[in-house]
């Protein structure tokens, strides 16, 4: 089919091929069209690398919240003026 679009050749190695393989079992209604099978293992991958990058956000934010304040009140008044006045001028 004509498209403007690029396109992306892949080599069926032998790891290609048992992914593939490996999908049919789980999509048995495309088995027998490789070109479908890679369209969902596409798809799969893309969704656990945002599922992934999800789970570092979330894992962050976590750090975050659970270490908000843990240095309140370490630092007295007048502590930057004190730390200021010791740099040479």
């Amino acid at each position: 089919m004509p498209t403007t679009r690029p396109r992306h050749l892949i080599t069926e190695t032998e790891q290609v091929a048992q992914a593939l393989n490996d999908a049919s079992a789980r999509w048995p209604a495309d088995k027998d069209n490789r070109a479908k099978l890679l369209l969902h293992l596409l798809e799969e991958g893309h969704k656990a690398v945002i599922g992934q990058r999800e789970s570092v956000v979330r894992g962050r934010r976590h750090a975050v919240a659970r270490t908000s304040g843990a240095l309140t009140g370490l630092y007295g008044e007048g502590y930057l003026s004190e730390l200021r006045d010791d740099w040479p001028a």
